[in-house]
């Protein structure tokens, strides 16, 4: 029991009260039961007396302070009567108020930490070279590549003995990087490659912490995602190790034709490289959780439809074969293909051949004529906005139609292949929808204007009918595509977006959203053009004052049709790509789809006597027309009288 003053009564004992609260180290309880000051390294216990913290001893040999003057030192744990044992190859360092336990020279432990508390966790090794590892796995490379790129020697090889050959092939790699890792956990990963092989393996010294649950590994563009439980697999008394390796020409040796399930008519081909996971020391375990598996393609996907099928090398007393089981398509885009696999082994991604395979001439005849079209829209819209001799009503439904042809050729252009995210490319395809709708909503509109024009056989721009039009023309032109790409969105917006287009899907009929209103719109300019050309038929028996008028009429009716043509010749050249026309079919709609822009340019502005007139104009040099002014007015002064 600690030293007590409470009972200390009368005032001859206040000097010696005081004394002793003034002295260090002393533990005295207050009257009103509050915890009394405690040493250094010591604290309250009960609020009655002190004692030492962990790792502290009074100088009477106890934990508790029973002496006023009383005070806490370290325990050395390193030396008798405690001395800690800390195993073989390591020694105890005392420190204030604890220990620890330290590999000696030249020994480190598999963990890599540098410090360790008793026996039990010794794992003190000599230390190796720490290129060795490395140098080793590097050697396990270069040999492996020797061996898989000697043609001549797979190509005397049978089926069967190939598949068998290489069974034990991936069987001899796997445990020998596995081996590699473990001998120097201290490198907790060990990375090599060369031309046909990559490999990469981790190392797990500990328990899994929650920083670091799933381990990530990266080679050769592919990549694997696997839970740190499964390498572990329970096992604490040393390192577990996880590899993965990727085979960048093994394909040729054990290609598609040996996919378990392949039939005659199948045409398959592997599009990625061959990788192998695996973990050490234990080696056939069932997985808690699913591998991620992400495969870079080969040659890059055009249409992403195409069948995409997950395997693994499944071995056989045949020697082994492709096989599906266990793995599962999850994600697939144009260079990636993802695969959830629910054991471990070596895996590809088996894709089948399209007759509508990558052509890069189309590509680029693609780009060039768009872009040619891209600018000559733009001149044709500058020239309807700046050329004042030819503004009329004609000319605001020339310039919209370029509007929206721009709009939706640039979208086109840049975006329709945006397919990675589906919601941005639902957005791309409903963009289109709206803007290619609009552009034949006001072609309608121009071939309404034609007719009205001829049927009153006035100029164009008759005040009562340019009124009508006016009213009519920004509501019907861009209000009814809105309408009609409204309710496709709100019927079945999941089909906006294919796997190969930012476009309108084919399933159930969905495309005629698109197709319907072009056809309609078609169907009804045709009826105006002929309606106009029985009018202007009727009047050019009697010439009279109508004639310019009628002149006109005729030449806008030409126009219009040739527009028609071109515009609605494009996509009826897109409906036909099947079979086997569809090649040539696409050409034709490409090179047509990039003439539209080069054909309104054309017709409305470079064959026009006004525009020609009016960019004469603006070409014609300053100076020159001032010295004909100048010329112009001396010679008026000096005429005789």
């Amino acid at each position: 029991m600690g030293y007590l003053c409470a009972g200390m009564r009368g005032p001859s004992l206040l000097p010696g009260l005081f004394i002793l609260l003034s002295l260090p180290g002393v533990m005295v309880q207050k009257a009103k039961g509050t915890c009394p000051p405690c040493p250094k390294n010591a604290f309250c216990t009960n609020t009655t007396y002190c004692t030492c913290n962990s790792g502290y001893i009074a100088q009477s040999g106890e934990k508790d302070l029973k002496y006023p003057l009383d005070t806490c030192e370290d325990i050395n744990e390193c030396k008798p009567p405690i001395s800690v044992y800390c195993g073989s190859n390591a020694e105890c360092k005392n420190i204030k108020g604890s220990f620890y336990c330290l590999c000696d020279p030249g020994y480190e432990l598999l963990s890599g930490n540098t410090q360790f508390m008793n026996a039990n966790e010794n794992t003190c090794q000599k230390i190796t070279s720490k290129g060795k590892g490395k140098a080793e796995l590097q050697r396990v490379v270069e040999d492996l590549e020797s061996l898989l790129t000697n043609k001549t020697l797979w190509g005397m090889k049978e089926k069967r003995e190939a598949a068998s050959n290489v069974t034990s092939i991936l069987q001899m790699v796997e445990s020998t990087v596995l081996k590699v890792a473990l001998k120097a956990p201290g490198q907790k990963t060990q990375k090599a490659q060369s031309g046909a092989v990559a490999i990469e393996s981790q190392v797990v010294t500990d328990n899994c912490s929650k920083e670091r649950k799933i381990f990530n590994f990266n080679v050769q563009m592919n990549s694997l995602d696997i839970d740190c439980n499964d390498i572990i697999q329970g096992n604490i008394q040393g390192p577990s190790a996880a590899a993965f390796i990727s085979y960048s020409s093994l394909g040729n040796i054990i290609n598609a034709t040996f996919f378990g399930e392949m039939t005659e008519k199948d045409q398959l081909y592997l599009n990625s490289h061959i990788v192998s996971v695996a973990i050490g020391p234990k080696r056939n375990i069932s997985l808690s959780k699913t591998v991620i598996l992400s495969f870079h393609h080969v040659k890059k996907m055009r249409l992403l439809s195409q069948n995409v099928t997950c395997v693994f090398w499944k071995s056989t007393d045949e020697g082994g074969h492709w096989s599906r089981d266990g793995c599962t398509l999850d994600h697939v885009n144009k260079s990636h293909t993802t695969c959830n696999c629910t054991h471990l082994s070596s895996f590809a991604v088996l894709m089948a051949l399209t007759s509508q395979e990558e052509d890069p001439i189309l590509d680029v005849i693609t780009y060039v004529m768009l872009s040619l079209s891209l600018l000559c829209l733009l001149l044709a819209a500058l020239t309807f906005l700046l050329c004042k001799a030819i503004q009329n009503t004609s000319t605001s439904l020339h310039l919209q139609l370029c509007i929206c042809l721009f709009l939706a050729h640039l979208l086109f252009l840049t975006a329709i292949d945006r397919t990675e995210h589906k919601v941005l490319c639902a957005i791309i395809a409903g963009a289109l929808h709206y803007l290619y709708l609009a552009s034949f909503t006001w072609m309608l509109l121009e071939g309404l204007h034609l007719f009205l024009t001829a049927r009153n056989l006035a100029v164009v721009n008759y005040s009562s009918m340019n009124r009508f039009m006016k009213w009519l023309m920004f509501p019907v032109g861009y209000g009814v595509p809105a309408v009609i790409v409204a309710i496709s969105a709100a019927s079945r917006p999941h089909l906006y977006g294919t796997p190969d287009r930012c476009w309108l899907h084919l399933k159930q009929g969905f495309i005629w959203g698109f197709l319907g209103p072009v056809c309609a719109i078609i169907c009804v300019n045709l009826v105006f053009f002929l309606l106009v050309l029985c009018i202007l038929k009727k009047k050019l028996s009697s010439i009279n004052s109508e004639v310019s008028t009628i002149r006109n009429i005729r030449m806008l009716t030409l126009k219009a049709t040739a527009q028609l043509f071109i515009l609605g010749c494009t996509w009826c050249l897109g409906v036909l790509q099947l079979g086997p026309a569809a090649r040539v079919m696409a050409y034709l709609f490409t090179i047509i789809n990039g003439l539209q822009g080069v054909f309104l340019f054309l017709v409305y502005c470079i064959l026009s006597q006004q525009v020609r007139k009016w960019f004469g104009n603006i070409m014609k040099p300053k100076s020159e027309s001032e010295t004909f002014t100048l010329s112009s007015k001396f010679g008026a002064y000096s005429k005789p009288s």
